[in-house]
């Protein structure tokens, strides 16, 4: 982190002990409303949350620190008030979408302009590098493209709504493809191809914007509930932003807690063929994970199908699981589940063993890569430290690979050359 956004943390920080001393002072909550809604504005659900466990770890009673949920819940409330609709709070998603395009459209007038000398065919150094970096700029837009596929789209797909995922997400991809068409040309120095194909990424933004906020996102706050937008809300830092930073704050967790305690009538009528329905909570027999559930057998078939070697140690050093592939590089017995990982190795190596795993546990290290040559195939071996949400040590991940075939390869071949 850098020495600005270390001194931003720092005064937001001392901004929430501000706020909590005050609220033990009986300060009423409606007069901390306004300090805490600037607070959070540009703060993400994580930074509070880190921040919230940095006072309590610095003595500030967990109740005190609680009572932040109070001043949260007047702050949403007052801005639902406010905006008399979800989309337009700032930090709802839909809001982080048009937040996006906006900015978007600004880059794409920026684009223009500095497409203009390459595409007059002999642009000097410094015009190249400007167009190099505002188109580098605009390409963030595959993150705004990425959040409607894996975010939106999935949600709409369970109102039977099938539409943009079948059509939107093809136009992405050309656009996709027009980013890749331009980098190419630049690198073979077509300056006025490159140009010529930035004007027609700057079309295919444009129509995507309109269609966007003139037919997706009224359709999806039409189709979606509170609850929905809850869970879009909770997934979309896993994959990223574009040129924002979205506010803290519409709140999921706030949203979702008033949407159940009071039912939102039933999305709209199905507009498509109805498709499979998408579980949303563990069945029988399955075990639950961070991110879906699956059964023992699929876990086993899809930890042994993985093209690579896996070994797990746990916290006290004993090995506890290794995948039992078909061809593995270096041979393994059920025996050595339990046993110590130091036994494991020759005594020339254990040193390094040790070594390596009191790195992992001091936290000065979190990898550790070797790589050999092994009857001609070059395998690579990397150890990861396992950590569990409250930083605490879990033990180490043995990966071994068969990298070969993956160091020869050359150019591309993409999913439909297949």
């Amino acid at each position: 982190m850098g020495e600005q956004d270390s001194s931003l943390k720092s005064e937001k920080q001392a901004a929430l002990k501000g706020i909590i001393r005050d609220l033990h002072a009986g300060v009423p909550v409606e007069k901390l409303r306004k300090t805490f809604a600037r607070l959070i504005k540009d703060t993400s659900p994580e930074e509070i949350a880190d921040m919230e466990n940095s006072l309590i770890q610095e003595g500030f009673p967990v109740e005190e620190v609680q009572r932040l949920c109070d001043v949260h819940a007047q702050v949403f409330d007052k801005a639902l008030k406010k905006a008399g609709k979800p989309g337009r709070i700032p930090g709802h998603p839909i809001h982080t979408f048009v937040q996006e395009n906006k900015a978007a459209k600004s880059i794409l007038k920026e684009l223009k302009r500095a497409g203009k000398p390459l595409g007059k065919g002999d642009p000097g150094p410094g015009e190249i590098e400007r167009f190099r970096e505002t188109l580098a700029r605009l390409r963030e837009v595959e993150k705004h493209y990425a959040r409607k596929e894996n975010q939106l789209f999935p949600a709409l797909e369970t109102k039977h709504f099938l539409g943009p995922s079948k059509v939107m997400w093809g136009k992405h991809d050309e656009v996709r493809a027009l980013f890749r068409k331009a980098a190419g040309e630049l690198e073979a120095k077509d300056w006025a191809g490159a140009a010529a194909t930035a004007k027609t990424i700057s079309g295919a933004v444009k129509k995507l914007i309109f269609l966007e906020e003139k037919i997706l996102y009224p359709t999806s706050a039409r189709k979606l509930t509170t609850v929905d937008w809850a869970r879009i809300k909770r997934g979309e830092h896993e994959i990223g932003y574009a040129w924002v930073k979205p506010s803290n704050l519409w709140d999921a967790q706030l949203a979702d807690a008033a949407a159940k305690a009071e039912p939102e009538p039933p999305a709209s009528a199905p507009t498509a063929t109805p498709s499979a329905p998408i579980p949303s909570a563990p069945s029988d027999g399955t075990v639950e994970l961070a991110r879906g559930h699956l059964t023992p057998e699929q876990i086993d078939l899809l930890l042994k199908k993985i093209p690579v070697d896996i070994t797990f140690v746990d916290e006290n050093g004993r090995v506890r699981y290794y995948s039992d592939t078909e061809d593995r590089i270096f041979p393994r017995s059920p025996e050595v589940i339990g046993r110590q990982v130091q036994n494991c190795h020759p005594p020339k190596s254990l040193a390094v063993v040790n070594a390596i795993v009191q790195a992992f546990k001091d936290k000065t290290k979190d990898k550790a890569e070797f790589w050999i040559q092994k009857g001609g195939r070059f395998i690579l071996i990397r150890y990861f430290a396992l950590y569990d949400r409250g930083g605490n040590y879990r033990g180490v991940l043995e990966v071994s690979q068969d990298a070969t075939e993956i160091r020869a390869l050359q150019g591309e071949r993409r999913l439909l050359d297949w």
